[in-house]
């Protein structure tokens, strides 16, 4: 196996739009990790949830999770790097959710905390595999937050993201779905978490491969030695990739891995 190294996004990418693991895409991925490499689950979601989904692989390892913002051992649960976000870059953020009405969760790197929920949000969260836990408005901010995730209908993202650009941003905004918007810390994403755990195991750029579908899977496909799009990316994302595969409804990743344990490097859609 040509890489040693290889980072799957989950939604969008790994699953499909119904949040399945198809029998292919499984059957590909413990084929890659049988031949020797090492599998990362590369996501946006919170550790817990990443772990439930290397459970449904049948595999164990390290799991990059808040979008770069934590990396965690999945079999000690040990938090190895997080980049936790003040107390004093959150309050106008939030402020302006409530305003507008726009849900909003607090994470660490295991736990989620909401203000509300409603069955369209706690439907959100059993589809991600979280529990969130409630909290009061007026409870302190969780100690070691990594995160902040925005959920909201399209059109009401997208105009805030239009409101925001008139903002000196202490955070990161990154666009993590159509439905979906993260605040983070500045320096934390995919890629510079690929890049560092690369490092760490000792594995060169060339030998890392990553497959990914939206706009917070940007730094870890330019970063890897072969980046590889989802068909049903935005076209801003296929653009810095290397190649583009089928669709996540498509078994897109079972092609992309089956190709390299064939020694095939291009992709047969």
């Amino acid at each position: 196996m040509k890489y040693k190294l290889i980072a799957l996004d989950v939604d969008g990418t790994l699953i499909n739009d119904d949040h399945e693991l198809t029998p292919r895409v499984k059957q590909a991925v413990t084929a890659a990790a049988a031949a020797g490499s090492e599998i990362v689950l590369c996501t946006g979601r919170g550790s817990a949830s990443a772990l439930s989904v290397l459970a449904q692989l049948g595999l164990s390892g390290t799991v990059i999770t808040h979008n770069g913002a934590s990396i965690v051992d999945g079999e000690s649960r040990e938090i190895l790097q997080e980049s936790p976000i003040g107390a004093d870059e959150i309050d106008r953020y939030l402020a302006l959710c409530r305003e507008r009405g726009i849900h909003f969760d607090l994470n660490t790197a295991f736990d989620i905390y909401v203000e509300q929920l409603n069955d369209q949000t706690a439907s959100m969260y059993a589809r991600m595999l979280s529990e969130p836990i409630l909290r009061s408005r007026e409870d302190r901010y969780p100690e070691r937050t990594v995160k902040i995730s925005l959920f909201a209908p399209k059109e009401d993202l997208d105009e805030l993201e239009g409101h925001w650009q008139e903002w000196q941003h202490e955070l990161q905004t990154i666009r993590s779905g159509d439905y979906f918007i993260d605040l983070q810390h500045r320096e934390a994403s995919k890629g510079t978490a690929l890049k560092q755990w690369a490092e760490k195991r000792g594995i060169p750029r060339e030998q890392v491969l990553a497959i990914g579908n939206y706009f917070n899977d940007v730094g870890m496909l330019e970063y890897a030695g072969y980046g590889v799009a989802m068909d049903n990316s935005p076209p801003e994302v296929k653009a810095v990739a290397d190649a583009v595969t089928a669709s996540n409804n498509e078994d897109g990743v079972a092609l992309v891995l089956e190709a390299c344990l064939a020694g095939v490097s291009t992709i047969s859609r």
